[in-house]
């Protein structure tokens, strides 16, 4: 059987971190800033830690899992 070809719309959108965990960029932040609170543009400004349902999904289309 083949090898698993890595999905490369999800190779460019999420990371693993050290312990396997998936890390996604924040959305909410590529245009229309003034119409959101400088809180909002603030807290979206890092990563995230992907829910671990849609984890299973991305580490598959990563060819991880």
């Amino acid at each position: 059987m083949p090898k698993m070809k890595t999905n490369r719309a999800a190779a460019k959108r999420f990371s693993l971190t050290a312990t396997g965990k998936v890390k996604r960029n924040s959305a909410f932040r590529r245009h229309i800033l003034v119409t959101k609170t400088t809180k909002m543009k603030r807290q979206a400004r890092g990563t995230c830690i992907l829910h671990e349902a849609d984890a299973r999904r991305v580490l598959r289309m990563l060819g991880k899992a």
